[in-house]
């Protein structure tokens, strides 16, 4: 039994942000229900990676466990009847859709507050609402681009480069769950639903408040020297640096300490927080020429000796091996029935009772259809005709 037991959530969403928002509700033991057309959701049939699987991909199986399927028709009448129905007996209704698309389908915030008034409604956007971005499809890199944080990172001639993950998805995922939480116990205490809108690009903004606040309240333009550099508002070294046999990271070391583990005596009179700003690409320039003399266990093994902060540089394959990862229980296993055994990541927190868990994996297109109209109160012979009309699909094909 988990936290959000006994709570219903509608899922509307598409692709990552808000898929994963609802997952994390759904792993904490709310009833997701999963709104997709008859057709299937879009991730179904847009594998990352390739990644095809039997009959589920492995990027819808990481973001939709957890969740039942309906598959239905929104556009038509009796489809959006279903939503409205469905919504009359939910706590929170989450969609992402480009800006009126759910007052076109009669889904939008009204709408469903007409037929629940203490629904918790959660709006996740690209750019906003309204305003002149607000029909731009949001997505992950070009956010990311737009952010303003791809200038923090590498050499001034470097092309700037995106992030090694969905990061400004992952941010308005959590930002999501975070608000449908939130305005959860705010009705819980006052009996009132309300509005929740999220967009990516404030979410973006809002996850770089430091370096956003050196700019605009402390005045420090972003610079990026002739050194790479892991981040353009923090001192040097900071980075990743080959070594012999590979790379290792390095972060903000006390700079006379690492000029005795490098013999680089240079460093010894160096103030950290005055020439790790200033001498930034000449102390990069000389850590990056010794560090290639040993191999990264040899550096890494020193460096903790003298408490400094280091760490290896990881593939996926490294990090799922690593005995931290194993010890913590980072990845979940579990049995799929199309997938078979599969391993995906599991859950970023975790409670002395109510702890997260897999109660089932990403559903079939329309596998629950059944049951969830049979809750809302449709028999069999009713459910086979609207789906022989094209309203629902159950996945079955009953004849």
């Amino acid at each position: 039994m988990g936290i959000l037991t006994g709570y219903r959530v509608v899922d509307l969403s598409i692709a990552m942000a808000g898929p994963l928002a609802a997952m994390r509700l759904g792993d904490l033991g709310a009833d997701v229900i999963k709104v997709e057309p008859v057709t299937g959701e879009w991730q179904r049939h847009a594998p990352a990676g390739g990644a095809t699987g039997n009959k589920v991909n492995a990027s819808f199986l990481s973001l939709n466990r957890n969740k039942r399927s309906l598959a239905v028709d929104l556009k038509s009448a009796e489809g959006r009847e279903i939503v409205l129905e469905l919504a009359h007996s939910s706590d929170v209704f989450l969609q992402n859709y480009r800006s009126g698309v759910a007052e076109r389908l009669g889904v939008d915030y009204e709408s469903i507050r007409a037929v629940k008034p203490d629904i918790v409604y959660v709006s996740v956007s690209g750019y906003g609402e309204t305003g002149p971005y607000a029909g731009r499809a949001g997505q992950d890199l070009l956010l990311q681009a737009m952010s303003g944080a791809m200038f923090s990172t590498g050499r001034a001639n470097d092309p700037p480069s995106p992030a090694g993950t969905f990061a400004v998805d992952a941010i308005t995922a959590y930002s999501a769950f975070e608000g449908a939480l939130a305005a959860l116990l705010h009705r819980e205490r006052t009996g009132e639903g309300q509005l929740v809108t999220v967009n990516m690009l404030d979410a973006a903004i809002a996850v770089q408040m430091q370096e956003l606040s050196v700019f605009t309240v402390g005045q420090v333009p972003q610079h990026r020297g002739d050194e790479p550099h892991g981040h353009t508002y923090i001192r040097a070294p900071y980075g990743v640096f080959a070594t012999s046999d590979g790379y290792l990271s390095l972060a903000m070391p006390n700079l006379p300490a690492l000029g005795e583990v490098l013999g680089l005596p240079e460093l010894a009179a160096m103030d950290d927080n005055v020439d790790g700003h200033t001498r930034r690409d000449e102390i990069t320039a000389m850590v990056r020429a010794r560090l290639p003399e040993r191999t990264s266990d040899e550096w890494l093994a020193v460096l903790a000796d003298h408490g400094i902060w280091a760490g290896p540089v990881y593939s996926y394959g490294d990090l799922a091996e690593d005995p931290q990862v194993i010890h913590n229980g980072s990845f979940v296993t579990y049995d799929h029935p199309t997938e078979g055994r599969v391993t995906t990541p599991g859950f970023p927190y975790d409670f002395s009772r109510t702890g997260p868990a897999v109660y089932s994996g990403a559903p079939l297109t329309g596998e629950q259809s059944r049951e969830i109209l049979a809750e809302l109160g449709r028999d069999d012979a009713a459910v086979d005709d609207l789906e022989k009309r094209g309203v629902v699909f159950t996945g079955e094909r009953r004849r």
